[in-house]
Formats: structure tokens, C-alpha cells, sequence
């Protein structure tokens, strides 16, 4: 969001300064810290899933249906660390974003005590995500160079709605599947703490989010709109489409080209994204932001 965030804004009504009081009594109340409430100490236990099967890449494929059970866990713990590792790359991107939106702005504003507070978590998630992804024995995962450059200058100059929608589009796909996880006894019992305390807390930036992208709306002009339609829309191609890093496959001892070819084809596993995001869906054709541009890039990354 470059200088470009720090344009003026006019003062927050009653109703967003309302909110984030809300927002800044529920986290006072209901907070977590990872380093005590996630058992780091036990050894991972390969008997665990890293993930509900049902939300691999290869689930419901000819190769899924000849992968022993321990290669099917082991694969799941892999593409499990690199959710994880790709939340740590847009969490640090969505840290950014906020910190220059709130620069020079009134910190006696509940909006800028909630953001501060809302980068405090997203800390703590990042830290907490790097530790789970190193514990399910998967190395370092990184998306793809032009995915990297691409979300350098979306951090840079993505303001206003363009920021806070991007930011719910990340946060919303994870919310949903990681529900799944948290209640599922057959992934392992520290990824489902993990994401019990992910769902928890970014309830409330979710929330912010959404609040935030209906308010910066309320004073963009058409043309502007439209713009912020296709760059959240290609933001939202980018993450989703690095989710799942295509070395997951080899570390998991599976033929990576064979892997890529049938998880590229997998409808069980399009039609799971789709039904994710059918919320979001929702909520951002309400706000105008689907337009026939923007839905390109979500039919392409199959998430309508």
C-alpha cells in the first residue's frame, strides 16, 4: 500500500469505532498463546493424518486409491506444512498492508489499537504455523518466484478496499477448511489445536475485513471499483493457485509428475474450493466486486 495508504481517510463513524471495541473486548477475552497452549513437545505421531484426507489434492483420484495408508498420511502432512507455509507468506503481506494503512493515523482510534492488535496475532499465527510446518517433518516451502514478486507489489500498492477484501479472501478459504481440521480425530491432535486457535482468532479479523472493504467501498467511484475488482481477483488466483507447492508430492515419495497431472484434474478437489468459498462468493457480489473481469480469475483458480 506504498504512500498510497496513508492518503487521507475521513474519520471513523460511531458504527466502525463501535466495532472495533467489540472486536478489541473479544480479543482481551478470548486469546490464545501457541507456545503454551500448543504441545510442541510430544514426536509427531505418523498413525495422524496432517490434514483431512478429503481435502488432498489427490483425494478421490486413481492414485489415491493405490497410495498405501501411511503414504496417504505422509502426503497430508505435507500439503498440510505447505498451507501453513503459504499462510506465513500472506500473513507477512496482509502485516504490511495494515501497518502502512494505519501510519500517521490517530492511535487513540479503536481502528488503530484493533489493527496493532490484529498484526500481534498475525505474529504469533506466523510463528505458530512455521513451528507446526517444521514439526510434520516438511521443509521450508515457498511459493513460486513470480507468486513472491507478484505479492511484493500487491503489498506495496494495493490500498483501501483492494487490501482489506484480499485479506478476507485469504482468511475465509482457510477458516473453512481448516473447521474441517480441527474437528476431524484423524489428523494429528497439535494441527488440530493449531487450527482451533486460527479459527478462533481470525473470526474476529474477518470480521474487521469485511467491515473495513464495505466502508472504503462506500467512497469508491465505478472506476476504481472495477480496478480493485481484477486486483483482488488476481491476488486471489495468485495465493490459492501457491497453496499447495508442487514439491509436496516428491517429498512424500510419490511420482511428482504423475502427482501434478491427477491432482491438476481432480474435480473432487475443485468442486471442495468451490463450495469453500461460496460465502465469499457472496459477499463480494454484493459488494460489486464480481465483476465479469474479476470472475475470470476465480473460475480459473476454480473458485466459482
Amino acid at each position: 500500500m506504498a504512500s498510497s495508504t496513508a492518503r487521507p481517510e475521513t474519520q471513523r463513524g460511531p458504527r466502525a469505532q463501535d466495532v472495533a471495541r467489540r472486536l478489541l473486548d473479544s480479543a482481551a477475552t478470548l486469546s490464545y498463546d501457541p507456545a503454551t497452549e500448543v504441545d510442541w513437545e510430544t514426536p509427531l505421531d505418523k498413525d495422524f493424518h496432517g490434514a483431512s484426507p478429503e481435502w488432498s489434492t489427490l483425494y478421490g483420484t486413481a492414485y489415491w486409491r493405490e497410495m498405501t495408508d501411511a503414504q496417504r498420511k505422509e502426503l497430508t502432512r505435507q500439503e498440510a506444512a505447505s498451507v501453513a507455509s503459504t499462510g506465513i507468506w500472506f500473513e507477512m503481506i496482509l502485516q504490511q498492508m495494515v501497518l502502512r494503512d494505519i501510519y500517521a493515523k490517530d492511535p487513540t482510534d479503536p481502528g488503530f489499537q484493533w489493527a496493532l492488535t490484529e498484526i500481534a496475532d498475525e505474529c504469533r499465527h506466523s510463528i505458530m504455523f512455521a513451528r507446526g510446518a517444521r514439526k510434520l517433518g516438511a521443509p521450508a516451502y515457498r511459493p513460486h518466484r513470480i507468486a513472491v514478486e507478484l505479492g511484493r507489489a500487491f503489498k506495496t500498492i494495493a490500498f483501501g478496499e483492494a487490501a482489506y477484501a484480499a485479506i478476507l479472501v485469504a482468511e475465509e478459504v482457510l477458516d473453512v477448511m481448516q473447521r474441517d481440521w480441527m474437528r476431524d480425530e484423524r489428523v494429528v491432535p497439535f494441527v488440530r489445536t493449531i487450527n482451533n486457535i486460527h479459527v478462533v482468532e481470525e473470526s474476529r479479523h474477518m470480521k474487521f475485513a469485511r467491515d473495513e472493504t464495505r466502508r472504503r467501498l462506500a467512497k469508491a467511484g465505478r472506476l476504481r471499483r472495477h480496478v480493485h475488482a481484477v486486483v483482488i481477483a488476481i491476488a486471489s488466483y495468485v495465493i490459492f493457485t501457491s497453496m499447495v507447492n508442487k514439491d509436496v508430492y516428491q517429498n512424500a515419495g510419490l511420482d511428482r509428475k504423475r502427482a501434478l497431472r491427477e491432482a491438476g484434474a481432480n474435480e473432487h478437489h475443485k468442486s471442495l474450493m468451490r463450495s469453500s468459498c461460496a460465502g465469499l462468493m457472496e459477499f463480494l457480489a454484493s459488494a460489486g466486486l464480481l465483476t465479469r473481469p474479476a470472475l475470470a480469475f476465480y473460475k480459473r483458480a476454480h473458485l466459482i
